[in-house]
């Protein structure tokens, strides 16, 4: 018999349970499915938008967007225009219910398993394919996965269930310190976005004060050429915290505190040629960015929840 057994809704970036089934069966195969479940949330970020894993006589399914990935437990002989229908109605219906801002923010496991209700009603009918009144919707579908098939994941790149660390794993954990330069940044807030459009700002003001102290030093001694150093320092100093902002690198935090320290000493020693006002601005947008690059930190390893 062909059907959907469950489905669950995660957070791509650190594959925190955000919904899921609450009817599991507890049968051998279903619990090694739900290790399954386990292994490919903490890998979401690393794979296509969607995807299907074969377990033997169950097939795993999900799609991925907008950092929320929906994966459905069926019996490998269920079809996959229902299986990839039936998710996109998940998709639909849980950013139809909850924005952005709460999805990024949750906290909990399971914060949203007010959503069980409505996967239940869908699941049922699925389950019940002759009941289904979407035939132009699951035509479409169907188009569309003979255009762009889901990517078929092998166990050797999703590792043991079991504990035991496949031969790819371990050259993937091998190669982790070569391939840091590459390693992907938690996605971009909003605060984040503000911080770095600021401190180009700050950059932009420093480059053109230091082009006008050029002229000033041409037509007159009178300034002092250690300014110019000062404003381009700061420009270069406001630059490398938006790198740093944007891309992962080694020592990224300190990196970023040093750059801050710099910022603070060139304008210290611009004391003179800025205002009080000014030399705020530059400094607290300096912090500002500072902090945001110590909250965006790389996509680790998710935590152990229980898919």
């Amino acid at each position: 018999m062909s059907v959907i057994l469950s489905a669950s809704v995660i957070r791509v970036r650190d594959g925190l349970p955000l919904s899921a089934s609450t009817d599991y069966e507890q049968s051998t195969g279903m619990q090694e499915c739900r290790k399954y479940f386990k292994m490919l949330s903490r890998k979401l970020a690393q794979l296509p938008d969607r995807c299907t894993l074969k377990t033997g006589h169950y097939n795993i399914n999900f799609i991925s967007s907008l950092g929320v990935s929906y994966m459905m437990l069926c019996t490998d002989n269920y079809p996959n225009v229902l299986a990839f229908s039936f998710l996109d109605e998940l998709q639909k219906e849980f950013i139809t219910t909850y924005n952005m801002m709460k999805t990024n923010t949750a906290v909990r496991p399971y914060c949203f398993i007010e959503f069980d209700n409505f996967i239940q009603r869908t699941k049922q009918r699925y389950n019940n394919p002759r009941s289904l009144s979407t035939k132009i919707n699951l035509s479409d579908m169907q188009t569309e996965i003979k255009l762009r098939p889901p990517y078929q994941i092998s166990m050797c790149e999703l590792g043991s269930a079991n504990g035991v660390t496949s031969a790819f794993s371990v050259d993937y954990k091998g190669a982790g310190k070569i391939s840091s330069a590459h390693q992907r940044l938690e996605p971009a807030t909003l605060s984040g976005i503000v911080g770095f459009i600021l401190s180009l700002l700050c950059g932009a003001l420093n480059l053109i004060r230091g082009f006008h102290a050029i002229e000033s030093l041409l037509q007159s001694d009178g300034d002092d050429f250690n300014y110019i150093i000062a404003f381009f320092l700061g420009t270069a100093a406001c630059l490398y915290q938006c790198y740093l902002l944007v891309y992962y690198t080694g020592w990224r935090n300190v990196k970023s505190f040093l750059t801050f320290g710099l910022i603070c000493l060139c304008n210290m020693y611009l004391y003179e040629l800025r205002n009080l006002w000014q030399l705020f601005f530059h400094v607290t947008v300096g912090a500002f960015v500072t902090l945001q690059i110590w909250l965006r930190q790389a996509q680790g390893k998710a935590p152990d929840y229980d898919v």
